[in-house]
């Protein structure tokens, strides 16, 4: 019998959420995603060694104000993590701008270009690559604008259907609903235990493919930040889903049927919604779980990435 990720795989386009070179060669997804997390894990590895001094050297010969310098080299390392694994996935890598831009457009779509260009001085076209960007008013008007300039989108750290429905109407590519962090919150809140079937972040997700297939939304629903193998089971179908090597591992070791969860035929009658800045603001500020949820993550890739920095900027003044 097949395992269940190859089942998983017939129904559903499966990206591995890591920067492990040797995970991914060995599992085999399409895609693959990234962020400040999995970035600064990555440049701990001894793959990563030569592309750390070489980062360090370019950003010594580059000159300038120590900030700027230190900000540069972090991220040649960002997109160095991202080339090595757009070599090995025949589809799409993920690459996050700084989580400390969230809640500036304007700042956000300079990176997302600088990010693209980086990558272009490395034969990586910009199909090849997804920006990512955390769901607030300002990212998901960023990536509006990006979309428009044919660069698309991964609107991360989306934790509510109010996001869902910003970022279906600013057409962005794809947006990563995070399943397991809200399945924190409510374990944390409430002190239940929740099956698959009842855990609020597949249920979250569920609502939000329902929402678009019933109204022919394209945007691409990829869940993401799963706790356990369950929570995947029962989003089975859903258009892709970003997995940890973990439980892509315990996935490709299961056997028996997996059947499938989501459908676009499956989708019942929904209605179409439209948010502007006012009523996206206070549907989030209704929402406590998106809204703590949301701002932990940013502070959290915020952490790493200036971690990250401060790493660099050690070797910089060495």
């Amino acid at each position: 019998m097949t395992s269940k990720l190859e089942q998983l795989r017939a129904m559903t386009t499966v990206v591995a959420d890591t920067g492990d070179i040797e995970a991914v060669a060995r599992l085999k997804p399409v895609d693959c995603t990234t962020n400040p997390t999995i970035v600064l894990k990555a440049l701990g590895t001894e793959m990563f060694a030569d592309a750390f001094e070489e980062a360090i050297k370019w950003g010594k010969a580059k000159g300038g104000a120590s900030d700027a310098v230190t900000a540069a080299v972090a991220d040649r390392l960002a997109i160095s993590v991202g080339a090595a694994l757009a070599k090995i996935v025949p589809g799409r890598v993920s690459t996050e701008v700084d989580a400390d831009l969230s809640f500036d457009t304007q700042a956000s779509l300079d990176k997302a270009r600088a990010i693209i260009a980086q990558y272009k001085e490395r034969g990586i076209e910009k199909d090849r690559i997804l920006i990512k960007l955390a769901s607030t008013w300002e990212g998901i008007r960023a990536a509006e604008v990006l979309q428009k300039e044919g660069i698309d989108c991964n609107l991360t750290l989306l934790f509510s259907k109010a996001q869902a429905i910003a970022c279906a109407e600013a057409k962005v590519f794809l947006i990563s609903p995070f399943v397991g962090r809200i399945l924190d919150w409510y374990k944390k809140s409430t002190g239940e235990n929740y099956t698959s079937e009842t855990d609020p972040g597949v249920v979250s997700v569920r609502q939000i493919y329902n929402y678009y297939k019933a109204n022919g939304i394209e945007t691409i629903v990829m869940g993401a930040s799963f706790r356990n193998a369950g929570e995947i089971e029962a989003l089975a179908g859903c258009d892709r889903l970003t997995i940890s090597p973990a439980l892509l591992d315990e996935l490709d070791q299961a056997t028996g049927t997996l059947p499938r969860i989501l459908s676009p035929e499956k989708s019942t009658p929904d209605p179409l919604v439209s948010l502007d800045e006012k009523s996206f603001r206070w549907a989030m500020n209704e929402d406590a779980m998106a809204t703590e949820k949301l701002s932990e993550g940013i502070r959290a890739f915020a952490k790493d990435l200036g971690t990250l920095r401060g790493m660099v900027a050690k070797k910089l003044s060495a």
